[in-house]
């Protein structure tokens, strides 16, 4: 059974525009389905976070975000499955599972499930496809003045105000 509703814009659309980067994986092909190792475990997957690496930010970046948006989920206000905030400016690779936790000296905010870790994908069962933003921001500062407790929307709001370039990779998955 399909929820009727429109389909959401895509969630950097509606801020302001920003140049972009190169954002590679060896899981994920942009526009096409997430393998279930990197789905939800309440949908069968292993909730494994995908191999992410990155090249071309601007040189004066001082420090990466990486989330994972569901501007999909029928919520109002989407579904955060990864926000990885204050990764120094000498990490451009996350290896598969490192959202499992705390790495590189950067830290996880609660995902929308709850857990500070990396969230998988878990549509509603029968729902269209849904899509899975997973973006690496180049920010211009060492550190965005955050801590673990605040929630997704304010590392967004912080972002708004420090982000130099963004990559992305948009994957899909469906049960």
């Amino acid at each position: 059974m399909s929820l009727d509703r429109p389909i959401a814009p895509d969630p950097y659309d509606l801020l302001p525009t920003v140049p972009s980067f190169t954002l590679t994986s060896d899981d994920i092909q942009d526009g096409k389905p997430l393998d279930a190792t990197f789905a939800h475990d309440s949908v069968g997957g292993q909730n494994l976070s995908p191999h992410l690496a990155w090249s071309g930010f601007p040189a004066e970046t001082r420090g990466f975000v990486v989330t994972c948006y569901d501007p999909d989920a029928p919520t109002g206000s989407g579904f955060w499955h990864w926000v990885l905030v204050n990764l120094p400016a000498s990490v451009t690779e996350l290896e598969r599972g490192a959202g499992a936790s705390d790495v590189h000296g950067g830290f996880h905010v609660r995902n929308d499930y709850g857990t500070r870790a990396y969230g998988g994908s878990a549509p509603p069962g029968g729902d269209r496809p849904h899509r899975y933003v997973f973006a690496v921001h180049a920010i211009d500062v060492d550190r965005l003045d955050v801590n673990p407790d605040v929630a997704p929307a304010v590392v967004g709001f912080n972002l708004a105000f420090h982000t130099l370039a963004r990559a992305t990779l948009r994957g899909t998955y469906q049960t």
